[in-house]
Order: C-alpha cells, then structure tokens, then sequence
C-alpha cells in the first residue's frame, strides 16, 4: 500500500508565501512523476506543475514565475513553494504520486487528500 500525506496550507493574505508539502510512504519500487493539481470552487482540477524523477519541472502559465515545485527522492517528498499569491489562486491544492511497484510494473497514480489553501484580498 502506498500513502499520500499534504501538509502546509492555510489562510494568507495576497502578495504572500506558503510552502506545501507532499510526502508519499509504503512499499514500492521508485516514485516517477511527482505533480501538483488544484481545485477552485466550481471548477475543474487543473494541473498546475510537475516535477520527473530528474528534476526536470513544468508549471501551468497562470503559475510561473511565482512558483516553484522541488522534490527529495531520498524522501519521496514533494514541496511547492508558492510567492506572490493572488486571490484567485485559492483551491484545494493535490499531490499526485506516479508509483512503481516494480521495474516493469508501470506507474501508477496515487492522490493525496488535498490542502485547501485560501489567499484573501
């Protein structure tokens, strides 16, 4: 069994920084793709970065520039450090896991519970 814990949200003003954190536990041969996703009241859950095993990283238009998304594969942990938030960055933040259970078995996802992060105006 795999285990995906977030920690790190929270109620900020705009302009200000929250640092998000997604650990992934259990039995399993290696993490790949480690992402972060979010969920605005009355919309759909988005992408909003992803990091490969490599560190190689990608992040959605709307969040560029201001975050930033890192791991520690010695931790299997995944942190998304977020500056210069805006109101309308307010959501449900997810971790998305891609778990090997073994060299051929392929990947797959695991979810993380979310962490409601809420930047006021």
């Amino acid at each position: 069994q795999v285990q995906v814990v977030e920690s790190g949200g929270g109620l900020v003003q705009a302009g200000g920084s929250l640092k998000l954190s997604c650990a992934a536990s259990g039995t399993f041969f290696v993490i790949g793709a480690m992402d972060w996703y979010r969920q605005a009241p009355g919309k759909q859950r988005e992408l909003v970065a992803t990091i490969a095993r490599d560190g190689t990283t990608n992040y959605a238009d709307s969040v560029r520039g201001r975050f930033t998304i890192s791991r520690d594969n010695a931790k299997n942990t995944v942190y998304f450090q977020m500056n210069s938030l805006k109101p309308e960055d307010t959501a449900v933040y997810y971790c998305n896991v891609g778990v090997w259970a073994s060299p051929l078995s392929g990947s797959k996802s695991y979810w993380g519970q979310g962490t409601q992060v809420t930047v006021s105006s």
